[in-house]
């Protein structure tokens, strides 16, 4: 869980954790301003690591991920601790990936009618629609969407893409999953309920068209490494 002044939402994101299949629970704190690691430190969370300076969105998902690796997960999940997603798919999501025919899972706000109803704002709604569509004009696939925060991966991914190449900002996810395709793995998606209220995190429009541009760009990328036209860091493999 990359967690950012989370004290109010992680506890009920915790306690949906379904313990008896989730071996561990990594907490990585991100320089945050309030009582995250305390709270943290009281549900009896083993793994917690905090940041003395804000590393970004991007940075703190590494950490996360090399945590876990040290540890010798075979399937690692990222869910959000500010309780925007569900934990109760994690076993869905573990189980698609043990079945050795997907590599990664999305869980889609997008599938169904989650979003909206969830209190997604419409403006949110359409550049998520608009982005994802072109995404997938660029890079050839055909996914529901590209920007949710909760995501399970083998290790075998997080093994192979170079994902301390990324941005440590929010265009990271992005990048990951642009890594991910480029090097053949597979995606698969469910679908996921959301929800948005005072205490979700979110980011205002002015980032949100900085991730925009930032998301066109690795489409981009992608497209051109695949045609031999360029060549990028983030393709290398680890």
């Amino acid at each position: 869980m990359p967690a950012y002044n989370a004290e109010k939402t992680l506890e009920d994101t915790y306690n949906e954790i379904p313990h008896d299949i989730v071996d561990e629970v990594i907490v990585v704190d991100d320089a945050s301003v309030d009582k995250t690691v305390e709270v943290a430190k009281r549900l009896g969370i083993k793994y917690i690591i905090k940041h003395e300076r804000n590393q970004g969105y991007g940075g703190n998902q590494k950490t996360c991920y090399d945590k876990a690796l040290s540890h010798g997960a075979d399937i690692i999940i990222m869910v959000h601790p500010d309780y925007q997603y569900t934990p109760k798919l994690i076993p869905a999501m573990a189980c698609i990936l043990n079945s050795n025919i997907y590599q990664a899972v999305l869980a889609s706000r997008i599938l169904g009618k989650g979003a909206l109803r969830g209190g997604m704002p419409l403006y949110k709604y359409l550049f998520n629609r608009i982005l994802t569509f072109t995404q997938n004009l660029i890079i050839g696939e055909k996914l529901s969407e590209y920007h949710t925060g909760y995501r399970a991966f083998t290790k075998e991914v997080l093994g192979t893409i170079n994902y301390h190449e990324n941005s440590d900002d929010f265009v990271f996810d992005n990048q990951m999953l642009s890594q991910i395709l480029f090097h053949g793995f597979k995606i698969a998606e469910i679908s996921c309920p959301t929800k948005y209220f005072e205490n979700a995190s979110s980011i205002n429009l002015g980032r949100s068209v900085k991730y925009g541009l930032g998301v066109l760009k690795t489409s981009f990328q992608y497209r051109f490494q695949k045609w031999g036209a360029a060549q990028y860091g983030i393709y290398k493999r680890r």
